[in-house]
């Protein structure tokens, strides 16, 4: 499926094609923190079909407890996290898992599986139960 999306302030566009059936919710505790919410939904496109369309990437290279290196990156102006990805080694693919809210097809983009649910926040499976309101 193509995908093109932005971050908050615009100065980051892009396109890419995503695997609409693998779109995932990742809950582990580093997800959390990045995200500054109680998951990150990704969907992985390959390296080779995202283009950058517009302005200059931010990458942080975070090490997990198992020494795995991944780098996050992001629009230096506003924060928006775009997508995580491994190093590159050697000549192998890389796969990046794009924010699946940057994309302008979000809705489209509906979750299939969830990762790291151990570390999932207790109140997150209840939120149909806390009552909401159609906008602010």
């Amino acid at each position: 499926m193509k995908i093109d999306g932005s971050c908050q302030c615009g100065s980051i566009t892009y396109e890419a094609e995503a695997d609409e059936h693998a779109v995932g919710i990742c809950h582990c505790t580093d997800c959390q923190k990045f995200s500054g919410s109680a998951f990150r939904v990704g969907v992985p496109v390959t390296e080779q079909s995202f283009k950058l369309l517009s302005g200059t990437l931010k990458i942080y290279v975070k090490t997990a407890a198992s020494g795995g290196k991944r780098e996050q990156v992001f629009c230096p102006e506003c924060g928006t996290h775009l997508y995580s990805t491994s190093l590159k080694e050697g000549d192998a693919p890389r796969i990046f898992r794009v924010r699946v809210p940057t994309a302008n097809q979000a809705s489209l983009l509906i979750p299939s599986t969830q990762g790291w649910f151990r570390s999932a926040q207790k109140w997150v499976t209840g939120l149909d139960a806390i009552p909401s309101r159609p906008q602010q």
